[in-house]
This record gives structure tokens, C-alpha cells and sequence, in this order.
């Protein structure tokens, strides 16, 4: 008897019965909901992904750019060549990078996150945003999202920017700071807004948290939107950062709106 030793039991669950399980889950969820392009709705083989027509349809913003604005150029300036927004008018923030124009296929994108509960689109557009913006990731402490105020999250029951920000953090091991940044007061939506009313409406909104005091102080923050288009919004947060005691604010978003007639950031 004193040889003896039980059997040890074995799991009802192994990881390949795990594996399997869901593999069956995830066909019998494509039979009931088939994968479909986030934007036009037309049947895809997978999830997560957009048609080619749509794809296509994505104005991607890539090098060569202004360092500061992150706002592409026709031709090849050189390295380290600064637009004329970024000479005649520094931001307060150190560095914008977006992922494509604010146009076509990605303002359905965003409005599909922002306005119409589409949370699943947040995994998708955070990884184009980590290979956007790999350099200023690289280079940040901290992921933290524009918030919303408070009435405003109640409403509408999640924050895009937090979304993006989380899937951003996932992408790239980076900490997020959920609840470093609020807003102070409640204001205005910016749509249809003129620069100056944003600027008016934004002036003050931010402040940075008890918590966020703390955590942030000395930090490199790399601030998180859905859309940039005059900067009323992220000019705002940044100097409630900086105010704070923030070393270095730089600025990532899905989209950015540009003028019309190609004078730059509208």
C-alpha cells in the first residue's frame, strides 16, 4: 500500500477540446450572423476585415508628411520638413498622426463607432492605428483617451475614443489610462461648429483626475481620438495634461478632416 499512487484525474477539458469547441462555436456564429464588410455590409469570408471596392475606397495617410501635423505632402520635401500650418501656427501638442482622411469609406467607419453602437469596429481601426502611428507609440508611457462627460457617456453608454484607446493598448502591450483625463463641465457637440465656437466651446472642458495627477506626472501621454479636424478638442486636453505636469503629449487618431481647397486642417 505504501506504493500506491492514485491516478491522477485527468481534466474533462483539454486544449484541444477547448480548440475545437471554438471552432464549432465560431462556424455555427457565422452561419447565424456571416461575416460581412464593416462598411458596405457585403458578404466577406472572415470577420474584421473590409471588401476590396471599400479598401480601395480608404485615402491612407503616409510618408512623406509634416513631423508636426502628421499632414501628407505632394512631394518628397526631406526629412523633417514642417508644413506651413505647423511654421505659422505650433500646436501645444508635440506630434498628430492619423490613420487615413476623414472621407468616404473611414467617415462611415467612424460614424458607425461614434453614433451607432458599432464597439466591434474598435479592434479593427486600433490596429491600423498601432501601424500608423508606430513611431509616437513607441515613444509614449501611457495610452490615454479623450473623455466624454459624464451625462454624455450615460447616454450613449461607451466613449469611441476609449475603445480605440483599449484596442490600441492590446495591440501594443502599451498601459492605458482609462480615467487619468475628465471633463469638467458638459459641452456643446462640436458638429457644425465654426474653429473658433470649438475653440470657445472646448475652452477649459478638461481637467486631469486626482489619480491622473499621480500616475501621469513626468510621463509621455499619448493622447487617443476617434477624429481630429480644427484641434479645439485635442488642444484642450492637452494643456489640461501639460498643466499637470505631462512631459510630452503627442496625438493619435483614426481619422483627420482637411479643408477642401488644400489649405490643410480644417
Amino acid at each position: 500500500m505504501e506504493n500506491f499512487r492514485p491516478h491522477p484525474r485527468r481534466p474533462y477539458f483539454t486544449p484541444l477540446l477547448f480548440a475545437k469547441a471554438r471552432a464549432g462555436w465560431r462556424r455555427a456564429s457565422d452561419f447565424l450572423f456571416p461575416p460581412g464588410c464593416p462598411a458596405c455590409g457585403r458578404r466577406m469570408a472572415d470577420h474584421g476585415a473590409l471588401c476590396q471596392s471599400c479598401w480601395r475606397g480608404i485615402q491612407f495617410i503616409e510618408r512623406p508628411y509634416c513631423e508636426v501635423y502628421g499632414t501628407p505632402f505632394a512631394h518628397d520635401l526631406g526629412a523633417g520638413f514642417l508644413s506651413a500650418e505647423a511654421i505659422a501656427n505650433p500646436p501645444v501638442f508635440d506630434r498628430l498622426r492619423a490613420v487615413c482622411t476623414l472621407d468616404g469609406v473611414a467617415s462611415k467607419l467612424v460614424h458607425g463607432l461614434k453614433y451607432r453602437d458599432r464597439t466591434e469596429l474598435a479592434p479593427m481601426m486600433g490596429g491600423w492605428m498601432a501601424r500608423a502611428g508606430k513611431e509616437i507609440i513607441q515613444d509614449c508611457d501611457v495610452i490615454v483617451p479623450v473623455p466624454l462627460h459624464r451625462w454624455r457617456l450615460l447616454s450613449r453608454r461607451f466613449n469611441q475614443a476609449a475603445d480605440l484607446a483599449r484596442a490600441l493598448a492590446a495591440a501594443t502591450g502599451k498601459p492605458m489610462a482609462a480615467n487619468a483625463l475628465g471633463r469638467r463641465r458638459r459641452t456643446r457637440q462640436q458638429v457644425g461648429l465654426g474653429k473658433a465656437a470649438r475653440e470657445a466651446n472646448m475652452k477649459g472642458a478638461f481637467e486631469v483626475t486626482l489619480q491622473g495627477k499621480s500616475d501621469l506626472r513626468g510621463k509621455r501621454v499619448l493622447l487617443v481620438d476617434d477624429v481630429y479636424t480644427t484641434g479645439a478638442t485635442i488642444s484642450a486636453a492637452t494643456r489640461a495634461l501639460k498643466r499637470a505636469g505631462v512631459s510630452k503629449v503627442d496625438v493619435l487618431t483614426f481619422a483627420m478632416a482637411f479643408a477642401r481647397q488644400g489649405a490643410g486642417i480644417i
